[in-house]
């Protein structure tokens, strides 16, 4: 996708939220070249028309400017998005056992059943997660995997086969194959606390060809232009390498067939090899490089590898070693001395502190003077930090990952500490750069009206109240955090967040009014017209004969092609099961997280004994 255009289009007879504080409102909106010209009452704009304008009647629809994901995985996501089956939304165990069965039946071998992020159990009706023996009967040939959270993985008996888990086999750093009685591997994988056994097996699962790849990229970019997103900023991650785990992007950036902006940043791959990626990669190439649909925007999320404090609630906090202070040291200031922005991952206060002490160490010897860096997820930053991270000049990006460990986090720390967690209050006050995201796709969903639904309400998906009113944002603070604030993260607040003139032409228009409608019902919106660059990217309900081609997902046997728009509570489709398929396990049957702890013994795990796969 290309966004500059010869001709000119008008929407007209809107309900248009700017964003842009000296004109809040409008009825329409004028674009030309992928930009916004002319913004404002329709008796002012619909003059404007030329001979060739294309007109679009909004009929009265909520229009906002494209929302953008501060912190996402977008372009691994998108390698492996046609082979996940998605259980957002989905209201019972029994649903998704249901959904489980059907994919298990279309999956030829020795592909798998993934179901990879995006579902929490307390959003079940029964409020529990399947069983293994629930597993095991609607999927036993198939192998299935299945992630919940940070804190374990579910694999049926298939599974356990294809991966090679036998009672021989040990223990990763940091994690437990559990078995039972007999010694057998169970099927249940436990993160204490590091996520290297779930991401690693996952890792050892097929993968696409070159060609289903690109398909399953453009279909991610799709489904996230579908829920209004037209700008991200990719986050890096384990096991994506540069510059040969871009090849697919680059592929897609080269035919013009991306329809989301993406601004990425390059992660240190292996550990104790960290300097050394960032030190070749500073030769390669520079921030700054690409154009305005994709380009890279600096270093992390992660740095290097002894400052990963793990995300699992279900786990005390995990305390970084000794030298950490000084590997960090090293690769910032090669970062700072190169003009590179940086990320970093940072659950706790406690790492944030340790981290800005490093970085006012280098900024003594090498003034950052302006340069962007970001505390990615900050759940328990406290108000001293955030000063610091002020001081020099950086942003915190915050996520909805409590939205999905809300109930966890309250069962180790207790309600009033979750109360603050994050304190994006008290952010905004301090008037640090705060932008919204996702951290999809692992964990938290990609949907980003479960975000902004978490931002507006304070609940959790299973319901949970976990903030007062006090501490929850108006919608219009929401919305910006989602737009405006996310520009900051890639340098580009004078160009995207506000539908005002100048900036380029990216807006969503929405299928319910997301100012007025029950707060219930955020959860529930999604765009019936998105708009990037001024070219249409998505359309559905009134405006279907807008919308542009896309080949049907591949492979014939992806969920994405049998159950459609899956983050989409509504949109899973979801047949009935055989009257002889039995639902009755119940709890007594599962294997669960807490009913195993052991001293590990193993020094290291194959050749992902790096960890690199934790993020």
């Amino acid at each position: 996708m290309r966004s500059c255009h010869m001709t000119s289009t008008i929407l007209y007879n809107g309900r248009i939220t700017t964003l842009d504080p000296s004109s809040p409102g409008a009825e329409a909106v004028m674009i030309r070249d992928g930009l916004v010209r002319t913004i404002g009452r329709e008796n002012d704009v619909m003059p404007l028309k030329e001979a060739n304008t294309k007109l679009i009647d909004l009929n009265k629809h909520t229009v906002i400017p494209g929302l953008n994901d501060s912190h996402t995985h977008v372009i691994r996501g998108g390698l492996h998005f046609n082979m996940e089956l998605r259980w957002e939304g989905v209201p019972s165990v029994a649903d998704a056992l249901r959904m489980l069965k059907i994919q298990a039946d279309r999956t030829p071998a020795p592909q798998w059943v993934r179901v990879v992020g995006g579902w929490s159990e307390f959003q079940f009706a029964e409020q529990r997660m399947p069983t293994l023996d629930e597993i095991n009967a609607v999927a036993p040939d198939t192998p299935v995997f299945i992630l919940h959270l940070y804190d374990r993985a579910l694999l049926n008996r298939a599974a356990l086969a294809a991966v090679g888990f036998t009672k021989e086999s040990k223990d990763p750093p940091g994690g437990v194959i559990y078995k039972d009685r007999q010694g057998n591997p169970s099927g249940l994988l436990i993160a204490e606390p590091s996520a290297l056994i779930l991401y690693s097996t996952l890792a050892k699962g097929p993968t696409l060809g070159f060609e289903d790849q690109l398909n399953s990229s453009r279909h991610f970019q799709r489904e996230l232009n579908r829920l209004g997103i037209t700008s991200v900023i990719d986050a890096g991650g384990g096991g994506q390498n540069y510059p040969d785990d871009y090849r697919v992007i680059g592929e897609l950036h080269k035919r013009g067939e991306m329809t989301l902006r993406i601004a990425y940043n390059l992660f240190a791959q292996e550990k104790g090899a960290e300097f050394a990626d960032y030190e070749r990669w500073v030769g390669m190439v520079k921030p700054g490089d690409g154009d305005d649909m994709l380009r890279m925007n600096g270093a992390g999320e992660n740095l290097v590898w002894s400052a990963a404090d793990f995300e699992n609630f279900l786990q005390p906090r995990p305390r970084l070693v000794s030298d950490m202070d000084a590997e960090l040291e090293r690769v910032t200031r090669l970062l700072v001395e190169n003009r590179w922005p940086f990320r970093i991952h940072a659950t706790y206060d406690e790492s944030i502190a340790r981290f800005l002490n490093v970085f006012e160490k280098v900024n003594k010897d090498s003034p950052f003077n302006g340069l962007r860096f970001i505390i990615d997820h900050a759940e328990t930053v406290r108000p001293a930090s955030i000063d610091r991270i002020n001081e020099l000049g950086g942003g915190i990006a915050i996520q909805h990952r409590m939205a999905f460990q809300g109930e966890y986090f309250v069962e180790r720390y207790g309600a009033s500490e979750a109360e603050s967690t994050p304190p994006i209050i008290d952010m905004l006050a301090a008037n640090i750069p705060v932008g919204a995201g996702t951290d999809a796709t692992r964990v938290a969903s990609f949907n980003p009206w479960v975000s902004l639904y978490w931002l507006v309400s304070g609940k959790t998906v299973g319901g949970l109240p976990l903030y007062p009113k006090s501490r929850c944002l108006e919608r219009s603070q929401a919305l910006s955090l989602w737009t405006r604030g996310s520009a900051w993260f890639s340098g580009e607040q004078d160009l995207k967040g506000a539908l005002a003139e100048g900036q380029y032409a990216d807006l969503a228009v929405l299928s319910a009014d997301y100012f007025s409608i029950p707060e219930e019902e955020i959860k529930d919106l999604h765009s019936v017209l998105t708009i990037v660059g001024g070219k249409v990217v998505h359309a559905s309900d009134n405006f279907v004969s807008l919308a542009p081609p896309i080949p049907p997902a591949s492979p014939y046997w992806s969920p994405v092609r049998h159950f459609g728009n899956q983050a989409h509570p509504k949109a899973a489709h979801v047949a009935p099961m055989s009257s002889d398929f039995c639902l009755a396990h119940g709890h007594s049957h599962c294997d669960h997280w807490d009913m195993h702890s052991r001293a590990l013994k193993t020094p290291f795990w194959g050749i992902l004994g790096c960890g690199c796969f934790a993020f």
